[in-house]
């Protein structure tokens, strides 16, 4: 897993976290699942992308949070490091982040689906699962 750690979301930070990941595994295709967020579809980080065509950005829907498994990283890295952690500086929290996922690419191993492709598919079209509002429930 690759991190960044920024104090901002805008576009430069994701454009620096891409160059990051590009770096990390050079001449790799890479498939990076992000949110609709505007940062994501920003025309520059559109133009890198352009001139980077081993790094495809999928997006998730509007309603679909759940598909994007970095929701579930942040549960588990919530319940494991954080929620019960003392943290006086954000330098305090970054640090123990980073130590989280040092310890989590030691032992790496992928996320498994539990469900089903078709029970995947159905519940992301099916309208009782869509939210009314466009904004996102957390601020990552």
């Amino acid at each position: 897993m690759t991190e960044a750690c920024t104090e901002r979301h805008r576009h430069q930070e994701f454009l620096a976290f891409l160059k990051q990941v590009a770096a990390a595994y050079p001449r790799r295709e890479l498939h990076v699942v992000v949110d609709n967020l505007a940062t994501h579809k920003h025309p520059a980080v559109r133009a890198w992308l352009e001139r980077h065509p081993l790094i495809q950005l999928h997006f998730t829907p509007t309603s679909g949070s759940w598909l994007n498994l970095v929701e579930a990283f942040f549960s588990i890295i919530t319940r494991q490091a954080l929620r019960r952690g003392n943290f006086p500086t954000v330098a305090d929290l970054i640090a123990a982040i980073e130590r989280f996922i040092a310890a989590w690419n030691d032992r790496c191993r992928p996320f498994t689906w539990t469900k089903d492709p078709d029970t995947v598919i159905a519940k992301a079209t099916d309208p009782r699962h869509h939210k009314t509002s466009t904004a996102t429930d957390t601020e990552h």
